[in-house]
């Protein structure tokens, strides 16, 4: 064993077995890391595509790229050429994940190139947010916006348009209109607003369907 050790440590390479094994067991823990901040903070939603999967095998590998391609222009040229033959078909279906992404790249970059103390610090500020956002997106809504829409139709909207806005701005805070469009003799308003931690949108369905009746009142709400 230690003939084979002797043997791969006297091969020649620019970088240094040292070196290589800190750079890549950083990038190990670093990923492993990333993927738990994943578990802890995202993982329940259940709305992403799954690319925590890949975190502990490409945070290193991402490493191992980079450790080579360092030391070697053409090298890197011609890794450019061969990666341009992948493609990733699985699709990123939220943006939260792209930010998963960058933080497990900057990671193993950072461990490829000995920047340690950076990418420790990053890890921990990508900490610090995510666990005050944690703590403070059911509790404070001051940033928080919710996602209203309307249709109605046109003939009914004509003689509503006063009283509805009155209606919306008296029961929603920091409303505003986005977007309006007519289609097939239907008013669609999109709106945004201040979300509410306690509002009731059953009575305020009620309401709209009460002064728009006998006219059929469509809500979307998110």
């Amino acid at each position: 064993m230690s003939e084979l050790w002797d043997y791969i440590t006297a091969l020649e390479s620019p970088l240094s077995m040292n070196q290589i094994i800190v750079d890549l067991g950083f990038s190990i823990i670093a990923s492993i890391i990333v993927y738990l901040l994943y578990q802890m903070f995202y993982g329940t939603r259940h709305i992403g595509a799954g690319v925590h999967r890949t975190f502990i095998i490409g945070g290193p590998a991402i490493t191992a790229l980079f450790l080579g391609i360092q030391v070697s222009i053409p090298l890197s040229l011609g890794l450019l050429g061969a990666l341009s033959f992948v493609r990733f078909r699985t699709p990123v279906k939220d943006p939260a994940e792209i930010g998963f992404l960058l933080l497990l790249i900057a990671t193993s970059i950072g461990a490829a190139t000995g920047n340690f103390l950076i990418t420790s610090l990053l890890v921990l500020f990508v900490f610090i947010a995510l666990g005050i956002h944690w703590l403070t997106r059911n509790r404070v809504s001051v940033f928080g916006r919710g996602q209203l829409m309307i249709s109605i139709d046109q003939t009914a909207y004509s003689g509503l348009e006063t009283k509805l806005s009155a209606f919306l701005k008296d029961r929603l805070k920091g409303l505003r209109l986005v977007t309006m469009s007519v289609v097939e003799d239907r008013v669609s308003l999109n709106y945004q607003y201040r979300k509410h931690t306690d509002f009731n949108w059953a009575a305020f369905t009620s309401e709209i369907n009460q002064m728009a009746a006998p006219t059929k009142v469509e809500l979307f709400i998110s």
